[in-house]
């Protein structure tokens, strides 16, 4: 009953939010401000809430950090070769890059909070405060690795790098850590302040997600799309596992890594693919496979 329990809910919403796209009662125009809204605001005080009233944080297992950071590394180098040696044009190499390793966020915190609860949230949070910017790094080395001309490689690290110290998920995390190591809980009143503005935050993010795939560009990168969701949804499970059996990882920090490994490819390599002028198509047939292939996934993640 946990994989139904604990996806049923979060497809409902995404299911609902392509519904309503398609009966014309959101629009591009109205995701576009809900995306940012969840973003800047919604998501990172959420973060920042749970992690920082969190009492878990004294027992994080730094193994367990390393150990999905070598993953997410091993990931990175078989895609390199994936697209060195295989059928991945350098136009497509930033987008199909990011699409085996750069993780959805929303579905991520939905999956573990329910599933987990406030232990798992803030391992979690912890995990992907540090995994955001090693993996804006990999995005880097590939658009170096495949760029044509200095002063287009320029452009794209600047933006890249921005995206980085700018984050706001990043900043709410860090925030939450510093918070719950000065205070570790916060005033009644503060704490159902934050509760409500939190209450909005995931069901926002999954209708958004809902209505944003899209099937554009879908039959002509069909067989790209499949092998990176392939590589993200089970090479790089496979090699998380291995790595926490290497450094005997266990116990929670372990089922929040697996969540971790199978979660979805991000939403957001459209609109990276879009500034770094790569395929924007490709982008977005690799996050409307991925999306529906971890429900397996994710499903086998929550059983293991």
């Amino acid at each position: 009953m946990i994989v139904l329990n604990s996806l049923f809910p979060i497809f409902v919403l995404i299911s609902m939010g392509s519904l309503l796209r398609k009966a014309g009662l959101t629009e591009e125009t109205y995701l576009k401000t809900s995306d940012k809204l969840v973003y800047y605001i919604f998501f990172p005080i959420l973060l920042f809430w749970k992690i920082g009233g969190s009492s878990h944080q004294d027992a994080i297992e730094w193994p367990f950090i390393l150990a999905a950071l070598l993953a997410l590394g091993l990931m990175f180098m078989i895609s390199t070769l994936v697209i060195r040696f295989g059928p991945v044009s350098s136009f497509e190499a930033g987008s199909f890059s990011q699409s085996c390793y750069r993780f959805n966020t929303y579905i991520g915190v939905a999956v573990v909070l329910n599933s987990l609860g406030e232990e798992g949230i803030a391992l979690f949070g912890i995990l992907i405060a540090i995994a955001i910017p090693l993996i804006n790094v990999f995005a880097v080395a590939t658009l170096i690795w495949f760029s044509d001309g200095s002063s287009a490689l320029r452009k794209r690290f600047l933006l890249v790098a921005k995206a980085v110290v700018a984050n706001p998920l990043i900043i709410g995390c860090l925030l939450g850590l510093i918070y719950g190591r000065l205070f570790s809980s916060f005033p009644v009143f503060i704490d159902n302040s934050l509760q409500l503005i939190s209450m909005v935050t995931l069901p926002l993010a999954l209708v958004s997600i809902g209505g944003s795939l899209s099937f554009r560009g879908l039959k002509k990168h069909l067989s790209l799309s499949f092998m990176a969701a392939s590589l993200k949804l089970l090479v790089l499970p496979v090699s998380g596992y291995m790595m926490f059996q290497l450094f005997e990882v266990s116990g929670i920090s372990f089922k929040v890594g697996m969540i971790f490994f199978c979660l979805p490819a991000s939403t957001a390599i459209y609109v990276l693919s879009s500034q770094l002028n790569s395929d924007t198509e490709l982008a977005s047939a690799a996050i409307l496979v991925s999306t529906l292939l971890s429900f397996i996934s994710l499903s086998v993640a929550l059983l293991l």
